[in-house]
């Protein structure tokens, strides 16, 4: 994956993990973001999608110091995601629980099954195009694959429990949590190369369906990496 800090001026945000009251005690990535986008400092500025920046600050939190210089210049593409198609939130469940179900420690891989299977009852709810459905579909089963063994909980779990959820974007927000933490302490050597290619994914993802949403105001111009800058303190 290519550096994120090439070719970016000399004054460019320093991130670091958490929340805080004033650019003064530094910054996260949404924080950062909110300050771009001309909103209130805030890590959840209401320029992103709830889920993804909820998935944002958690790769923002767990990444190492190296691996947060390499998402800073993906600040200003996340500033305008924001949308009300459901195909969001399962899109960027699906893609998280999908990376970290075959890195995950074996009791987090049960909970993630769990939520894969969640994902695949709202995918079956949800209408859209066929081609976004079976590439969905066939991420879910590919992860599920993993561990049979974890599967078999998660159904036998599904079947004594299930209950109706009707706020699919709560779970979802859970099931990014999970995710990243699962791929943050998992036993590979890789870990922030996984968490920064999953952010970059879901962006990507979010960006077509936000596309082909119906255009509206934008409450904010759209920032690039050239107009990254720290906030003056």
């Amino acid at each position: 994956m290519r550096k994120a800090t090439a070719g970016l001026p000399d004054a460019v945000p320093v991130l670091s993990r958490g929340k805080h009251r004033s650019p003064r005690k530094g910054g996260c990535f949404m924080e950062f973001a909110s300050f771009m986008a001309g909103e209130r400092w805030s890590d959840h500025p209401k320029c992103t999608h709830p889920v993804l920046a909820s998935l944002a600050r958690d790769v923002n939190d767990h990444l190492s110091d190296e691996g947060r210089s390499r998402i800073v210049t993906l600040i200003p593409t996340v500033i305008g995601l924001v949308g009300d198609d459901p195909r969001i939130d399962l899109t960027i469940a699906v893609h998280s629980a999908a990376a970290a179900l075959p890195v995950a420690a074996y009791e987090r891989q049960k909970s993630l099954a769990v939520g894969l299977l969640r994902c695949e009852s709202e995918l079956a709810r949800q209408s859209g195009p066929a081609s976004s459905t079976r590439e969905l579909s066939a991420q879910i089963r590919s992860a599920l694959g993993y561990d049979p063994q974890a599967v078999r909980w998660a159904r036998s779990f599904a079947q004594q429990s299930w209950g109706k959820v009707e706020d699919f974007s709560r779970t979802a927000q859970h099931l990014v949590h999970l995710s990243v933490s699962g791929i943050a302490n998992a036993c590979v050597a890789d870990a922030d190369d996984r968490l920064c290619l999953l952010l970059e994914r879901c962006l990507y993802d979010v960006r077509q369906l936000v596309s082909t949403q119906p255009s509206r105001p934008e409450s904010s111009a759209a920032a690039t990496p050239e107009r990254l800058a720290t906030p003056a303190l």
